[in-house]
């Protein structure tokens, strides 16, 4: 029973926040992996309320975890380069108005701990793709005919039978 309660609060608060220019945005980002394991909540938590300060409302999110970068990417924070070949990855989903997109962006990138970020405009709904199997043997060459289609008979074609049969279709 307490759950439907939450769930008729989340219901009932995310779409008046969505009236007027208001749109679902992800914001998706890199911390630096300098960062500490115990400091990550703190940082993440700093993040979630920076997003609330603008009028933002999440929607999901996800604790960033370390991940391997696919390249080295770099940073210039007060007139010193790094280089970073791991970081931590994390993302929310929220509802925000339009015109307060640009300030967090401006926000973000003061943010020393941010090595790079995205924000997109998407939508509610979760749109991650399940996991298909694929069979690994895509090119395989057909068979050739077994015993039980050799039994078939082949059966000559008629052109004159066949331009009758079109004929009688046409006229009908």
């Amino acid at each position: 029973m307490q759950e439907n309660e939450n769930n008729d609060k989340d219901i009932a608060i995310l779409p008046e926040t969505e009236s007027g220019d208001s749109k679902v945005y992800e914001l998706g980002y890199l911390l630096v992996p300098s960062i500490t394991e115990e400091d990550v909540p703190t940082i993440y938590g700093n993040l979630k309320e920076l997003v609330s300060s603008f009028g933002g409302v999440m929607i999901s999110d996800e604790m960033p975890v370390m991940i391997n970068l696919a390249y080295t990417m770099q940073k210039t924070v007060q007139n010193v380069r790094n280089k970073y070949n791991t970081a931590y990855f994390g993302w929310m989903k929220f509802y925000m108005s339009a015109d307060k997109i640009l300030d967090l962006k401006k926000k973000l990138d003061l943010d020393a701990n941010v090595i790079r970020f995205l924000i997109l405009k998407t939508v509610k709904e979760n749109t991650i793709a399940a996991k298909r199997f694929v069979h690994k043997d895509i090119s395989r060459k057909r068979t050739p005919m077994t015993k039980s289609n050799e039994s078939e008979e082949v059966v000559p074609i008629n052109k004159e039978e066949i331009d009758k049969e079109i004929d009688a279709m046409v006229a009908a």
